[in-house]
């Protein structure tokens, strides 16, 4: 995926947690968090796989 994916996964989970929470499911709730999460995780990753690749052109 990568750092574009990863917010589109955070709204996506943002949504779900909220309408969990407006229709009282706690199931749908819970993976909106889980996708949340999902989503920082993957964007985390694409921003410290960009860094990577600064730090390794600066090397050359």
């Amino acid at each position: 995926m990568g750092k574009t994916k990863g917010k589109a996964e955070q709204r996506k989970g943002r949504t779900k947690e909220e309408i969990g929470s407006m229709a009282d499911d706690k199931g749908m709730e819970m993976k909106g968090r889980a996708e949340k999460a999902e989503g920082r995780m993957e964007e985390s990753r694409a921003d410290a796989a960009a860094r990577m690749r600064k730090i390794h052109e600066a090397n050359r």
